[in-house]
């Protein structure tokens, strides 16, 4: 046996395990072959790859050490006797190889498929071929296997006694579209109890957890989250800590890099996220654009009847908002920016932007309507007058005291570069998927002070020379990135 200990290494989602070169248990050899190593302690155990350390200042050779990640997924404390044995692949592996070649799988396939993934028994590698030939075709019955077994892996809220439970989300794909941090404190302070799990940016330059985390805790526990929304009747926090669908969080971490965001998975992430939080209510925003994720109102149409075909199925009351996707809302693109233009909207200053007021009393007055005491056609004056009389912003400040400080001071990126225009006339078109791209290589959301600062809007008239918008950075070479791609197509189009 060896003894276990735990390497302050930062590992992101990836379980990695340390053996000492000249391992007193152990020949290195024994695991290199097959690139990952087995932990285990009675009931519990972990698949990790490995690593082979030579210095023994870092390991000695009578102990495995596993990085932050893995070693709070094994559970066991420090200095714990543990086995190393050669891995025993997951069965499931062999549906994911059928899934490959073509076979569509039954519901208890995807259960056992996800029953592994959430255990941390597949490599990143393998969590890849599943997403992408799933990414190659589902089907509903699919779809809906697969909501079902990301919801059965993880915790679920109950509200007990709350009701309506309302919940909204937008499947993204649109620049500054950070309506979530109006809605839900427009909503709370009607009372109805609004509370939102959000996921961090797959392939944006933020997501609403990110941006909420510039001004408040968003790493919220499960009973502290319920007391909270029973105390301030919403919350804006990351559904990856309250493991709200754990095997989701895993999936989009692999996502993430490999840029797959298909719509059945979608689906599958967010109707299984808002299932687990207890949702009973859902308001769905899905923009189209021409450079939006969904382009045509015909794609919008079959997203929705996929919406409302797996939420029926799951209980849950689900409306669908198609919206306007032409061009990125609001001004700020990136958390810092973003959460600028949130926090104006609230405080109703006067160079607030007025698209994402609107879009966010729109969206705030859909949702005031689940309420059985709200007339129909009522809720977006009612969400004007809330939001008008400062009783939002005084929910939105309940809501940040309680779940408490960010972890870190957020700070505009000190690399600022303007984008000038190249010709006199008036911006025909933004680019989103062009913006968000220049916005993510000035580091955003990694860097929370990274992204784009817009100063011009479709339908704007400028000049030659004039800023078209700013770039923010913190550091030089993602500073250098984002000019240079900007200096390729700045994602502006000017009619002259």
């Amino acid at each position: 046996m060896l003894t276990l200990r735990h390497l302050a290494i930062d590992t992101v989602r990836e379980n990695v395990a340390f053996l000492n070169r000249n391992c007193t248990r152990h020949h290195a050899e024994e695991f290199l072959g097959l690139g990952r190593v087995e932990v285990r302690k009675d009931a519990r155990s972990l698949l990790a790859v490995l690593n082979i350390v030579d210095d023994p200042a870092i390991l000695g050779p009578d102990e495995i050490g596993l990085s932050g990640p893995a070693f709070r997924h094994l559970g066991l404390p420090e200095g714990t006797p543990v086995h190393l044995v050669p891995p025993t692949p997951p069965e499931s592996f062999e549906l994911v190889r059928a899934k490959v070649a073509g076979r569509a799988l039954g519901e208890a396939d995807l259960a056992a498929v996800i029953r592994d993934i959430a255990g941390h028994r597949y490599a990143k590698i393998e969590i890849a071929a599943f997403l992408i030939a799933c990414a190659s075709f589902m089907t509903t019955a699919e779809v809906l296997g697969l909501t079902r077994a990301m919801i059965a892996v993880g915790a679920r809220l109950d509200w007990k006694g709350l009701s309506p439970i309302a919940d909204k989300h937008c499947i993204g794909g649109i620049p500054g579209n950070r309506t979530s941090m109006i809605v839900v404190p427009i909503v709370a302070a009607h009372g109805l109890p609004i509370p939102k799990t959000s996921s961090r940016a797959i392939t944006s330059p933020a997501g609403t957890a990110d941006t909420m985390e510039v001004l408040a805790n968003v790493d919220v526990p499960m009973d502290r989250m319920q007391e909270l929304v029973r105390e301030a009747k919403g919350c804006l926090v990351w559904g990856g800590h309250v493991r709200l669908s754990p095997a989701d969080d895993i999936l989009i971490s692999v996502e993430r890099p490999l840029a797959i965001d298909t719509r059945e998975q979608l689906v599958a992430s967010i109707l299984s996220k808002k299932a687990a939080a207890g949702s009973s209510h859902l308001l769905i925003d899905i923009p189209v654009g021409p450079t939006a994720k969904i382009r045509s109102a015909g794609e919008a149409v079959r997203l929705r009847k996929l919406f409302e075909h797996i939420g029926d199925q799951l209980g849950l009351v689900l409306e669908v908002a198609i919206t306007d996707g032409s061009q990125p809302v609001g001004r700020g693109i990136g958390p810092v920016l973003e959460a600028r233009d949130v926090m104006a909207v609230l405080r109703g200053a006067a160079d607030a932007p007025q698209d994402l007021r609107d879009r966010a009393l729109h969206l705030a007055g859909r949702i005031l309507e689940f309420d059985p005491a709200v007339r129909g056609g009522a809720g977006e004056a009612l969400a004007r007058r809330l939001l008008d009389s400062g009783a939002a912003l005084a929910a939105m400040e309940r809501i940040m005291a309680i779940q408490g400080p960010p972890p870190a001071a957020a700070r505009l990126g000190s690399l600022v570069a303007e984008v000038p225009a190249a010709a006199d006339g008036v911006v025909g078109a933004l680019d989103c998927y062009r913006i968000a791209r220049i916005a993510r290589l000035a580091g955003a959301p990694n860097d929370k002070g990274a992204g784009i600062d817009l100063l011009r809007k479709v339908g704007d008239r400028v000049r030659k020379g004039e800023p078209l918008y700013r770039i923010h950075a913190g550091t030089n070479a993602d500073f250098t990135f984002a000019q240079a791609h900007a200096a390729e197509d700045c994602g502006v189009v000017l009619v002259t």
